[in-house]
């Protein structure tokens, strides 16, 4: 899996290094791929064509994980839950805090979980 900017118009600066770090992490797994469509989940990492990995158009650090999961990570103040704008909150994605927790470790976890077709 090669990482790319997520569209033609973006300056790699504005890409987070940590997401790239992510990303890099499963250049191995021919399962990964990296969306490159515009708009909800532009440059996610997606396995089985799922998102489980994405940068919000916030610029925060976002992944699908077990409910319980979510909850021990929003109940430790290391994520909170994830609104994609429309005031709808979903209950096994959560945005994670810069620094609070390890992202390509949650973002393994997030992998497992929806390859797994818990989607």
């Amino acid at each position: 899996m090669a990482v790319k900017k997520k569209n033609k118009d973006q300056e790699a600066s504005e890409i987070d290094s940590r997401f790239v770090r992510v990303a890099e992490a499963f250049v191995k797994d021919r399962s990964v791929n990296r969306d490159s469509r515009k708009g909800f989940g532009s440059g996610a990492l997606k396995v089985n064509g799922k998102i489980f990995a994405m940068m919000s158009s916030k610029g925060k650090f976002v992944v699908k994980l077990p409910r319980t999961q979510v909850d021990k990570l929003v109940s430790s103040g290391k994520g909170e839950r994830f609104d994609p704008g429309h005031g709808r909150i979903m209950k096994e994605w959560v945005v994670v805090g810069t620094g609070e927790a390890n992202w390509i470790e949650l973002a393994k976890d997030a992998h497992q979980f929806v390859k797994l077709g818990n989607s």
